[in-house]
């Protein structure tokens, strides 16, 4: 009586399916590639109505787009966002610079503070003299007025309003330190205001991304409804739901991916027509630190993603509503 090798006959059955899967797959990427180009092709046929559902879209998506760009320069308005978060301490007189040296180390090795810089009483009398326009009443005086400064910056992990003002209160406890100063009240109004921003952006960008699933959804019911008498046809043949449903989808991809690259174009067109006048206006300020860049390859990729994603949705639940409607009578 013949023995059967069990690991002989599973090596055999691999090798017999390995093929099959290979062929399915390779079955499966060759008919979506197909639609994918179907779909497109079909798009090119009808281009204003493709354009101008597209640039709907890219309007719907530019709009919160631009607006999280000049969010993200908005902090450039009053200036670099670490030199609002200063923190002055004046020392009390008579403190020697030894002691200064200690205080700064130890202030150094505190992880809310990025940068202690130590401002002694004589360069910071030169300067007051050079830039106040008192330099020759000053001259007159037997000593100098001005204590030693210590500069603290925190770090930008230790930088919103809350952090700094307990950082404020620790720094205040130092008993060789006269006065601590930092104008908190501003820098509360400016993380409020951009707080609020961020809120403003993501309420417009939800609205407007409801839109792009509406604008999409509504053209793909409508190209579903053109072509009714097709899927009434297909559907007698034996054609199956996911494969009526998949150039739809295709389309609604489409469509997300022109939407974006069209609102990726509006706003960089946006940004390039208002930089000039802001640059003007910063040069009147004496500071060139306010200027709005390009869109970034990150926040590009996340419109093109976002809009892809919301053309597939859009077109999904289009189709997976209507194509139910129809059905061989």
């Amino acid at each position: 009586m013949t023995q059967i090798n069990v690991s002989e006959v599973s090596s055999v059955q691999l090798r017999q399916l390995k093929p099959r899967f290979s062929s399915r797959f390779k079955e499966f990427f060759v008919r979506h590639l197909q639609v994918f180009f179907y779909s497109l092709g079909l798009l090119s046929r009808a281009p204003f109505a493709t354009l101008m559902t597209a640039s709907a879209l890219g309007i719907a998506l530019a709009l919160p787009a631009g607006l999280y760009v000049i969010l993200d320069h908005a902090s450039q308005l009053s200036g670099d966002i670490n030199s609002i978060n200063q923190i002055s301490l004046f020392m009390k007189k008579g403190i020697s610079e030894k002691s200064i040296q200690q205080i700064q180390k130890k202030l150094e090795a505190y992880p809310e503070i990025a940068q202690v810089k130590h401002v002694n009483r004589e360069a910071a009398l030169q300067e007051f003299q050079d830039n106040s326009g008192f330099g020759e009443a000053l001259k007159a005086l037997n000593d100098n007025p001005l204590p030693d400064l210590l500069i603290v910056s925190p770090s930008m992990t230790h930088n919103d309003p809350q952090q700094i003002n307990i950082l404020l209160n620790d720094l205040k406890t130092i008993k060789q330190v006269d006065l601590v100063q930092l104008d908190i009240q501003w820098l509360q109004r400016l993380y409020a205001i951009l707080h609020i921003g961020q809120r403003g952006v993501l309420i417009i960008g939800s609205l407007l991304a409801l839109g792009v699933l509406l604008i999409v959804g509504n053209t793909i019911r409508l190209a579903i409804e053109n072509r009714r008498s097709e899927i009434v046809v297909m559907k007698l043949i034996g054609a199956t739901d996911s494969f009526i449903r998949r150039p739809f989808l295709y389309t609604g991809f489409w469509y997300g991916l022109l939407g974006s690259l069209i609102a990726i174009l509006l706003v960089n067109i946006s940004l390039i027509i208002i930089n000039d006048p802001l640059a003007h206006l910063s040069s009147l300020y004496e500071s060139n630190l306010f200027s709005l860049k390009l869109m970034g390859i990150k926040i590009s990729a996340t419109l093109l993603l976002s809009g892809c994603l919301l053309g597939l949705m859009g077109a999904r639940i289009a189709v997976g509503k209507h194509l139910k409607e129809i059905e061989p009578k």
